[in-house]
């Protein structure tokens, strides 16, 4: 019987500069290996070991055929064909990165008796770096073909040298960059572009700008310093195609970007951008997460939203902590048809230019979650929206925000809600998640440089009376910052203004307890009222009027929450000492716990 897989594939691509140009290979999968991803925002990924029947190369899949490893259909000894691929050099070895495959049917049997080629090669045979120095130039594979045809039916050329410029390497996805590449171009769509920044520094001042690229394979963030801002800003218009090349690849600074890729650009000297009048790259995509539904998010997490807006806060300003300078924010209140609204903040030249008398309806990519007042989201410099976007989520809010949107009244998000809703204990960790308090203290959670996070299930054991709050500043747009009684007035030094009195807001202590030990925390103001079940400023006057004030205190003994903690090292007298925060609590979700633990036991009776 004759061998299915493409006979001499490895070697062609083991001894060739870039991929075959045309071929399409049958192989055979010999393993497959989860390689963790470095951050917690990044994607897993999967590494295969490809045969055709007489050697084997090392491959991977992108991204998005990540789901078809976690449902097996991807997996040892299956067969798939090519149909979309590239191939890099990393220190030296050959690995191919698949872009669409399709599996082959087989009868799951191994093929052959595959040897390694780069051992081979390596104890005699051609050399990869000659071999490539030889080789005919040639196309890459799969992708470049999609871009040859759409040239042919009146789109851009598939590389720059087919435009009449200097070739400087050939079309490549941006799932398959890596700094390992020399030559590369490729053809991405503008999703966001910041505005201008200057800094300081020691070496002088400069400027910088970012922009979010995407083609049919993934996003990727570029930067640009001085030069480069002024070469390359005001043609990098969003919405636009472009061709990109001769720009250096570097590992992504997730501090600055929430783009999902391990990669970023770099625009150099050297670096060369060309309009592109292809429209085959995709627009911006989304993966909406309903007003509804975002209680469902943990804090800091990144999402997508569309929804109408209903209501547009006055400007306002806040000091940045950096630069020491006020900086614009504006509110504004998004609706959509799940009945639920939520509060949704701009920032700096956004915030003043924003404008929103007709309601529309804005689509918004990447804004960060919070749990100010129980949900609410930010707009950061990564962040896009789309103002009335022709997409059909746009259009069914339009029509249902028409027709009877405009007269519902809607439920805004609070502490309170979340914590007694019926969702409420979703929100936190699954039960197999939790924590004990001495499984956090094994582990040492709060003793690295980077702060911890997790949550537990625990009682409260007692509850500090002595110190329970703080007066903060009355401001009603909410300072919250500790003011000063001097004499005259309860003085905000933010705020610069005086106030006859304060609003007291908690800072509880709390000892919590399971049946693995115990430890402080530390409660402010949203979580401590929940557990005490009234308010810092209504117990402070209960305390000033002489009244016993014992009773809430004791109430709040003895019940078990699910605690969502940070810990963070601090140090006591010159010895380190993790200091554990409360950032949300919520009742018991004991259904799922009782599931759990059934599913637990019929494990250890099996």
């Amino acid at each position: 019987m004759a061998s299915p897989l493409t006979a001499g594939f490895c070697e062609l691509v083991f001894n060739s500069a870039e991929a075959p140009e045309g071929v399409q290979p049958t192989l055979q999968v010999l393993s497959v290996k989860k390689i963790n991803a470095p951050g917690a925002s990044g994607q897993d990924r999967y590494r295969l070991i490809l045969s055709d029947g007489k050697h084997f190369i090392q491959a991977m899949i992108a991204t998005q055929l990540n789901h078809m490893v976690e449902s097996k259909e991807l997996d040892k000894n299956v067969l798939i064909k090519m149909t979309g691929y590239v191939t890099n050099a990393v220190q030296g070895r050959k690995l191919v990165i698949i872009l669409q495959l399709e599996t082959v049917p087989w009868n799951g049997e191994k093929i052959g008796n595959p040897t390694n080629l780069e051992q081979q090669q390596g104890a005699g045979g051609t050399s990869a770096p000659a071999a490539a120095a030889a080789a005919p130039k040639q196309e890459v594979g799969g992708f470049a073909a999609r871009q040859q045809s759409s040239a042919g039916r009146g789109g851009a050329a598939s590389k720059p040298g087919a435009r009449g410029k200097q070739e400087v390497g050939p079309l490549y996805p941006i799932e398959g960059l890596s700094p390992y590449q020399n030559k590369w171009t490729i053809k991405a769509r503008v999703t966001q572009k910041s505005d201008i920044k200057h800094y300081s520094n020691q070496r002088g001042e400069g400027k910088l700008f970012s922009v979010t690229f995407m083609d049919e394979t993934g996003e990727i963030r570029a930067t640009g310093f001085n030069e480069a801002v002024d070469n390359f800003y005001n043609m990098l218009e969003e919405g636009k195609v472009f061709f990109i090349s001769r720009a250096r690849i570097n590992i992504a600074k997730k501090q600055f970007s929430n783009v999902n890729n391990e990669y970023e650009i770099m625009f150099e000297n050297q670096t060369e951008i060309e309009p592109c009048d292809d429209d085959t790259v995709p627009q911006v995509k989304y993966n909406f997460k309903g007003i509804g539904d975002l209680g469902e998010l943990q804090k800091d997490e990144i999402c997508d939203v569309i929804g109408v807006v209903r209501e547009v806060h006055e400007l306002g300003s806040v000091t940045s902590k950096a630069t020491n300078k006020p900086f614009a924010k504006r509110d504004i209140q998004l609706v959509d048809s799940s009945g639920q609204s939520v509060r949704l903040t701009l920032w700096g030249k956004q915030a003043e230019t924003f404008q929103a008398d007709d309601q529309p309806v804005i689509a918004f990519k990447g804004v960060k979650v919070g749990d100010f007042g129980g949900r609410s989201l930010s707009m950061f410099s990564s962040a896009t929206m789309s103002v009335n976007p022709d997409i059909s989520e746009a259009h069914q809010l339009r029509g249902w925000f028409d027709a009877e949107g405009h007269n519902t009244q809607f439920q805004a998000y609070t502490n309170q809600g979340n914590a007694n809703s019926t969702s409420g204990a979703a929100q936190g960790a699954k039960p197999s998640e939790l924590k004990t308090i001495g499984e956090a203290k094994d582990e040492s959670l709060g003793m690295s440089e980077k702060t911890d996070y997790f949550t537990t299930s625990a009682t409260v054991a007692f509850v500090k009376q002595e110190t329970f709050s703080y007066p903060a500043c009355a401001n009603p747009e909410g300072c919250n910052k500790k003011v000063v009684d001097d004499g005259t007035g309860w003085l905000c030094e933010k705020c610069d203004r005086k106030w006859d009195n304060p609003i007291h807001r908690y800072i509880l202590s709390m000892n919590v307890m399971d049946h693995t030990g115990s430890f402080w925390i530390t409660a402010f103001n949203e979580q401590a009222e929940q557990i005490m079940e009234i308010s810092a400023n209504d117990l402070m006057k209960l305390k000033e009027e002489g009244s016993d004030i014992n009773a809430p205190f004791q109430k709040a003994t003895g019940k078990t929450y699910a605690f969502q903690m940070m810990a963070k090292q601090d140090s006591f007298n010159d010895q380190p000492k993790v200091r554990y925060q409360c950032r949300r609590v919520s009742a018991p979700d004991y259904v799922s716990e009782s599931a759990h633990l059934s599913q637990l036991i019929n494990q250890m009776n099996v």
